[in-house]
């Protein structure tokens, strides 16, 4: 299949599969007489795994390592845990940043309760307050 129907059936972009492909995370295609890429069925579930990855925050790093361990099946996957738990801690100290943001924010917006004008807004004063 052609690079446009891959990123039909994906959902991924035709810019980021070939990135994909620059980075050694899909495998290079095969090329047409006309030089178009040509995608088999590994492709499209490399491009899968990838996907899932990216949609789970992984960064290209990390994908890159699952990756590798994909090559070696036998393999203990104490590793593969690892990188999970350490995704799971990023996860778990985004979460925190995000809750504090929130708090500052609800505590911002108790600054101005009322329509009043711009030169009297609560929100625009505490803003500009220097501490």
């Amino acid at each position: 299949m052609k690079i446009g129907t891959l990123a039909k059936q994906t959902g991924v972009p035709v810019q980021t599969i070939r990135f994909y492909e620059q980075e050694g995370l899909v495998s290079v295609p095969q090329r047409t007489e006309g030089n178009y890429r040509l995608y088999d069925t590994d492709s499209l579930r490399q491009l899968g795994f990838i996907k899932q990855c990216r949609n789970l925050g992984l960064t290209l790093g990390e994908i890159r390592e699952l990756i590798r361990y994909q090559a070696t099946p036998e393999k203990a996957c104490e590793e593969i845990n690892h990188i999970v738990d350490t995704h799971v801690q990023e996860v778990d100290a985004r979460i925190a940043e995000l809750t504090a943001l929130r708090a500052q924010l609800v505590g911002l917006r108790t600054q101005c309760n009322d329509n009043r004008a711009v030169k009297d807004c609560g929100i625009l004063q505490a803003l500009t307050k220097v501490e």
